[in-house]
């Protein structure tokens, strides 16, 4: 059997977007065994895939060069791959990379298509168009190896009872967010015909989330009492979940749950749309030339006020339900 090491350490939601990828492969390719390299924590993510080995680590064990060759020695022990895919690309992957490289492995590297973004999101260009999806940039390192793989971009769904609407107003960066009492206002609206459930992490989110509880009957907060397994399970019943461009959406995707998903500064352009997501589904600002003015959503505002997401009505979200 043929394995590949393949690596990506971040962000979630890009590392959630390679299973759908690792699942059509392998099933394309059941003579391939695939150890995937990650943080411990995502582990979840990937149960149940057959030939598929996932191997999490502590990246603070292995800092600075030489603790990228320490793992890469550690890896060529326990699995002396036939191939290496660097799924990531960032600087400590190519120290990993042109160790693997140096042992004589085959390695291929993920295709950002950086160019191809710095131009997508340059505000002074019109010109707006589609780039490749980023699952696709994952396939094209298998087929630089000689593999064959066709990506369906299509969910499957794993759940046939569903109800309820997820809502994940959140999101790491001010211009991925609508604002929140635009989400109150939302969740507020939504929840006197659906059973609303909020998902979030960390302290800050858990607390508002909390208080909109309190104020919005037929609402629950999910955030923080679940485990990665469990969050993916709740999402897997619901009827629909409501997210920004941020992870949430990508485990709608994994589950077959139907996203609408909101972009601000970002765009499904640059190629990061939920997979098997349906465009239908996105909400954006459409008329504004200056979008998209970044791939991840962590750039300052060009003009100041965020139009991106203060324009955003509510009621383009709850047409769609």
């Amino acid at each position: 059997m043929t394995t590949i090491l393949a690596y990506r350490f971040s962000a979630f939601g890009d590392v959630a977007m390679t299973v759908p990828v690792f699942t059509e492969f392998l099933e394309q390719n059941p003579y391939v065994q695939i150890v995937f390299l990650s943080r411990a924590n995502f582990r979840d993510l990937f149960k149940g895939l057959p030939n598929f080995i996932f191997k999490g680590v502590d990246i603070n064990d292995y800092k600075g060069f030489l603790g990228m060759r320490k793992l890469a020695k550690e890896l060529n022990a326990e699995f002396t791959p036939d191939y290496v895919a660097d799924f990531h690309d960032v600087i400590r992957t190519k120290i990993l990379s042109r160790a693997f490289r140096r042992k004589g492995f085959p390695v291929h590297i993920i295709d950002k298509g950086k160019d191809a973004k710095d131009h997508l999101t340059d505000i002074w260009n019109i010109e707006k168009g589609p780039l490749k999806p980023n699952t696709e940039r994952y396939a094209d390192v298998f087929r630089k190896m000689g593999f064959t793989v066709e990506l369906s971009h299509t969910y499957r769904t794993l759940s046939d009872n569903k109800a309820g609407i997820g809502f994940a107003p959140f999101a790491q960066h001010t211009g991925k967010m609508l604002p929140l009492e635009k989400s109150f206002e939302l969740a507020r609206l939504l929840a006197q015909k659906d059973k609303v459930y909020f998902f979030g992490g960390g302290s800050t989110e858990i607390e508002v989330l909390d208080k909109w509880v309190s104020q919005i009957p037929n609402s629950v907060n999910m955030a923080g009492k679940l485990s990665l397994t469990e969050e993916l399970d709740q999402i897997a019943r619901l009827k629909v979940m409501i997210s920004m461009d941020s992870a949430n959406m990508h485990l709608a995707s994994l589950v077959g749950t139907r996203c609408i998903s909101v972009w601000g500064s970002t765009h499904p352009y640059a190629g990061f749309l939920g997979y098997g997501q349906a465009e239908a589904d996105v909400v954006q600002v459409k008329d504004l030339t200056c979008r998209p003015c970044s791939v991840f959503g962590d750039k300052p505002c060009y003009r100041g006020d965020w139009a991106c997401l203060h324009e955003v009505d509510i009621q383009q979200i709850t047409s769609k339900i």
